[in-house]
């Protein structure tokens, strides 16, 4: 185990290369945790294309723990229930025990601005127009070099830098997975759809069409996969005529397609980072994980690693845990990844083949979707509601104190009438004892982390007298308890 020890020789203590959610997230997790931090993102101005669209239940639960879930609600629109693969029968988001059982349509530009403003508020140096080009890890830290020749050093660094990540690429971090096989339309466009854009589209033998609401309560986000177009350059620029194309083509009809907003083109290249981490830089996002955008899942995913990263990488860089703690993201993220992975590349094989067959396996998908238990397994991957990490954050051993699978804690209330997502606030450990019972001792690891300590009016569903007390992480995940039992009964997806 390597002891870490702060040392203020350093400009940083850790540098985020990349401006988007992700990265303006991340940084903002590792400040509030005391860690000086710098954001660099070669844009100058904010996107103003709408671009990812979905924020899901648990990611805006991950917003409320810091008192930000408001932000997102007042500008964004909810939707109940979620597709998978565009089938018929739908996700029911439900069953899940949140203060947020639903999808919420809102504009990339939007969630940038928000997530900047409190990047901001915390006291991240955020800085635009800075092109990084040169990436070095020197073994107790890391230089980066700006295109006006700026340099930058840092004790750590994490991209957040998209598919094409310079940060991944310098670590020489392989990019493994399945390449482009298609070339897909998209725009965000106003059509003519009485009573609003619907969550559907449309298909024949030629190729097939979505339509989803695109956020701004104007503009209709229009998908196309036109077989004819399959094989287009992505870097070839999309026109409105062939979106209006490609829509007749597929659907029958352009639905008055205009007034475009956003014209793209993407893929469905599928690709995942062989390691999340070498030596002083990790990965996160897009940079680690890219996929076709099947589900609305890859903002979503890349949030919580923000989420799952920045506490620990704040505590590292602080002095008040081992860089061990880091060995911790990847094993529990990366298997997110694969997951992704899996998960989206199953969707687009269901959504792209235009054959009898595949109209058949849609069917008997759709089916088993229908099985209360089926539909809430995958709602719960796709929503992030059931995210569980299955090995303990520490082997610390203490008397009566057990580290089981960590889960997701729901908002659990807490005497005087707060509640436990609030107690959250700050981004410290919260420790939630019953009243007269003794309380689970912090991992002597993690012996320099704050932890806050609260009371509870329960421990779960049903009291009972083993459920003593427990130690909530900061991203809202269980990290030890009383005992095995206890445990079990308080922590619910």
């Amino acid at each position: 185990m390597t002891n870490t020890v702060r040392d203020n020789n350093h400009e940083y203590d850790i540098a985020v290369v990349g401006g988007g959610p992700v990265g303006f997230w991340l940084a903002a997790e590792a400040r509030l945790g005391g860690a000086r931090v710098v954001l660099l993102e070669r844009r100058r101005e904010r996107v103003t294309q709408s671009r990812a669209l979905t924020i899901h239940g648990r990611t805006l639960e991950t917003f409320g723990l810091r008192g930000l879930s408001s932000r997102f609600l007042d500008v964004g629109r909810p939707m109940p229930t979620w597709h998978f693969a565009g089938l018929d029968t739908r996700l029911d988001f439900s069953r899940f025990d949140s203060s947020y059982p639903f999808t919420l349509f809102i504009p990339q530009s939007r969630t940038e601005a928000i997530l900047e403003g409190h990047a901001l508020e915390v006291g991240v140096d955020v800085r635009r127009g800075a092109l990084v080009t040169a990436v070095e890890d020197r073994g107790d830290r890391v230089d980066l070099t700006l295109e006006d020749g700026t340099a930058i050093s840092s004790r750590w660094v994490v991209g957040a830098d998209g598919a094409r990540s310079i940060v991944r690429r310098t670590a020489g971090i392989d990019f493994l997975g399945l390449p482009a096989t298609d070339s897909i339309a998209m725009g965000d466009v106003v059509l003519d759809l009485p009573g609003g854009a619907p969550l559907g589209g449309g298909e024949n033998e030629l190729g097939g069409a979505s339509i989803i609401p695109s956020g701004d309560g104007i503009h209709s986000r229009v998908i196309v996969l036109d077989t004819t177009r399959r094989h287009v350059p992505q870097d070839e620029p999309l026109t409105l005529d062939e979106l209006r194309e490609s829509l007749r083509r597929t659907t029958g009809s352009d639905f008055g397609a205009r007034d475009a907003s956003w014209l793209t083109r993407f893929t469905n290249e599928t690709r995942l980072a062989s390691s999340y981490r070498v030596g002083r830089i990790l990965l996160a996002g897009d940079a680690a994980h890219i996929h076709a955008p099947m589900g609305g899942q890859g903002l979503n995913v890349g949030v919580q690693d923000a989420m799952n990263l920045g506490w620990k990488l704040a505590l590292v860089a602080t002095g008040r845990a081992s860089d061990d703690l880091l060995d911790t993201y990847e094993s529990e993220r990366r298997p997110i990844g694969e997951r992704l992975f899996a998960n989206t590349v199953a969707q687009y094989q269901l959504v792209s083949t235009f054959t009898p067959a595949n109209a058949y396996l849609r069917d008997v998908v759709s089916g088993l979707l229908a099985v209360p238990e089926a539909n809430r397994a995958m709602a719960g991957e796709v929503s992030g509601f059931s995210v569980s990490y299955p090995h303990p954050l520490t082997h610390d051993t203490d008397a009566g104190a057990s580290a089981p699978m960590s889960r997701r804690i729901p908002d659990l209330p807490l005497t005087g009438g707060a509640s436990l997502h609030g107690a959250l606030a700050d981004g410290h450990f919260v420790r939630v004892t019953k009243p007269g019972h003794p309380h689970v001792p912090m991992p002597a690891s993690l012996g320099g982390a704050p932890i806050v300590d609260v009371q509870a009016v329960r421990l779960g569903p049903v009291d009972q007298p083993a459920t003593a007390s427990i130690i909530v992480r900061p991203d809202g995940y269980s990290l030890r308890g009383v005992s095995e039992a206890a445990t079990a009964d308080v922590l619910r997806p």
